[in-house]
């Protein structure tokens, strides 16, 4: 028997089943989500190549026993259970990855009700963020750069940036924002909080940020290209899309990959490329960060965004009128 997920045929394993309803109902970030699903694939894997005890198959508590896991972890870190050959081998797996590992597994445990195993070495130490004088630098820059002519993807991400300057969101907040999230006049934005590790945010559901001159420019310009593009796909109240033609799925799985036209939502992946495309394409690469996260954890670490006024626990306050 087979089970079809994600357009692949795997095993009909029915502790591999409930691991996939625990995550479908899981509260946690796009990035944690990602991670997840990387170590379900390694214990379905596992299984497969009988890796582990024929229990585990039939039961999720007995998948996530601790014996099992430490069998698990040993075999993940090796390498033997990579989706793909790196130099037509499977080398061990970083030190990070094998730390993100740990800590997935401890979201899994916990989510069944059972004790952190806490074989992580805590948290991954965090790459340095730019100092104050960068950001102000930064700011100085896209003004400047509004007052001339900009290609739309230099306008997106002139926008893009104004809003992590202000409002300091995830990459997955960035990329849920909706035209609805930003006020008439754009004079702020709500923000709807999703951490990565699930449970509450010390922030509360979400927030309504003001929005700096700088910010509110960008969009004005932004807005205009938006609207036209995505007047000729179908239409999306996603505040962030495509620019150019590209592509869904693989080729050579279901028949052939589906066509996009520009317009269409810009999610995370394609909201944390743009941004690294543009540090470097846009001559930024003096004043931005590799990562949009190191951005984001800068002005966190200079200034709180400046909240205007308690918002509704889940739309924006002019949404719940």
């Amino acid at each position: 028997m087979c089970a079809v997920r994600d357009n692949r045929r795997v095993p009909e394993y029915p502790s591999i089943a409930a691991l996939d309803r625990l995550l479908d109902d899981l509260v946690v970030g796009e990035a944690r989500r990602r991670q997840l699903g990387m170590v379900r694939g390694e214990l379905l894997r596992a299984l497969g190549q009988d890796a582990l005890p024929a229990s585990t198959r039939r039961s999720l508590r007995q998948l996530l026993a601790e014996e099992v896991l430490s069998s698990y972890l040993r075999l993940a870190e090796s390498g033997a259970l990579r989706a793909r050959l790196v130099g037509g081998q499977r080398p061990p797996t970083s030190e990070a990855t094998n730390e993100i590992r740990r800590q997935c597994v401890d979201v899994l445990r916990d989510a069944v009700g059972l004790p952190a195993l806490l074989l992580g070495g805590g948290a991954l130490p965090l790459q340095p963020t730019p100092a104050f004088g960068d950001l102000a630098a930064l700011r100085r820059q896209l003004d400047r750069d509004l007052a001339g002519h900009m290609p739309p993807g230099r306008i997106r991400l002139t926008a893009v940036l104004g809003l992590v300057l202000d409002a300091a969101p995830r990459s997955g907040e960035l990329a849920a924002l909706r035209l609805a999230d930003v006020t008439p006049g754009t004079t702020a934005v709500y923000v709807e909080r999703r951490p990565q590790r699930g449970g509450g945010d010390p922030d509360g559901a979400g927030g309504c940020v003001e929005l700096s001159p700088l910010t509110r420019a960008a969009l004005d310009r932004w807005l205009p290209v938006r609207a036209e593009l995505v007047d000729r796909a179908h239409g999306t109240s996603r505040l962030w899309v495509s620019l150019w033609h590209n592509h869904d799925g693989h080729a050579g799985e279901e028949g052939a990959t589906l066509n996009r036209p520009p317009g269409m939502p810009l999610e995370e992946n394609g909201l944390v490329t743009s941004y690294r495309r543009g540090r470097a394409q846009y001559g930024l690469a003096g004043l931005l960060p590799p990562k949009l996260e190191q951005l984001r954890r800068a002005v966190l670490d200079a200034t709180p965004p400046r909240a205007v006024e308690p918002a509704e626990p889940t739309l924006p306050p002019w949404q719940a009128l």
